[in-house]
């Protein structure tokens, strides 16, 4: 197996795991506390990650085109997580965090329109199943 697949299927729990506890960490207190209390603790530890892992060499490989891309990712990112929170404080996170996880599609088609990546059988085929699964989980 590739070693971005793995990555992905670790994302994959780590991000499950963290709808969790994130839900457990926002009793008594609002959405908007709870994802900036997480924000910071990101921050740190990713500033941790980066000290071990990141050369200092490669910084300098930093272009403008790469900090507009991130910043833009960033704000993406920051978007999605306020709104993740608030439906995770007042919804359950089975639910949430399965209608967040639709957004595969969403990549799938902006990969596909811009990136010029392959829409092969076996990935539409992938898609309708989590459209499918989209459609079973949201009714109650």
């Amino acid at each position: 197996m590739k070693p971005w697949i793995l990555h992905a299927f670790a994302a994959m729990l780590f991000a499950g795991v963290t709808a969790v506890i994130a839900k457990q960490g926002m009793v008594g207190i609002s959405a908007e506390l709870g994802i900036t209390v997480r924000t910071v603790f990101v921050f740190f530890f990713i500033m941790v990650f980066v000290a071990f892992v990141v050369p200092l060499s490669e910084i300098k490989q930093l272009h403008q085109e790469n900090l507009l891309w991130l910043a833009l990712s960033a704000l993406t990112t920051t978007i999605s997580w306020i709104y993740y929170y608030k439906a995770l404080k007042a919804g359950d996170v089975a639910t949430v965090a399965l209608i967040d996880k639709g957004s595969v599609l969403v990549a799938i088609i902006l990969a596909w329109v811009f990136l010029k990546e392959v829409l092969t059988l076996r990935i539409v085929i992938g898609a309708a199943m989590i459209v499918a699964g989209l459609i079973v989980i949201s009714r109650k």
